[in-house]
């Protein structure tokens, strides 16, 4: 039951696992900025998007609704501990995340697209925009795991 929507979610989440095979595992513990997250700490803040937003959309696609809680990112990041895995785990956990989203995605009835989903305090979206910001927040990590180290 594929849906324009789920087509080209799997065409850009196949781009972005292109993507991470190109990330030099040197980097993974660099910051990609002075003061900012490691590589192995975006790849993690990816992989709790992975999560928070798998529960998102089966709850939205079953139940027709969303409202659920915001994500607490620092803390998240920290409890997980990425920053201690390998970068080989972290990207393995990054391809097996997405092979389930991927499968959830391309599920998802055309006329569940525009459930209405409450993350936190934001103002509700369609489970359609989800799914789109979704790719678009992971192509914004990715310029950050393939930045240039400062000063090259």
């Amino acid at each position: 039951m594929s849906t324009k929507v789920a087509t080209t979610f799997s065409d850009e989440i196949g781009e972005l696992r292109d993507m991470l095979d190109d990330v030099p595992s040197d980097l993974a513990s660099v910051p990609w900025r002075a003061g900012g997250w490691t590589r192995k700490e975006i790849l993690g803040h990816l992989l709790d998007s992975a999560a928070n937003n798998r529960q998102r959309f089966v709850r939205a696609a079953i139940d027709g609704t969303y409202t659920g809680p915001s994500y607490a990112q620092d803390a998240w990041v920290n409890m997980h501990g990425y920053v201690h895995l390998s970068w080989k785990t972290l990207v393995q956990w990054w391809h097996v995340e997405h092979d389930i989203l991927l499968a959830v995605v391309e599920r998802i009835p055309e006329e569940r697209l525009s459930a209405m989903c409450t993350v936190g305090g934001d103002a509700p979206v369609t489970l359609r925009f989800l799914i789109e910001d979704y790719t678009r927040h992971q192509f914004h990590h990715f310029e950050q795991l393939n930045a240039p180290l400062s000063g090259t």
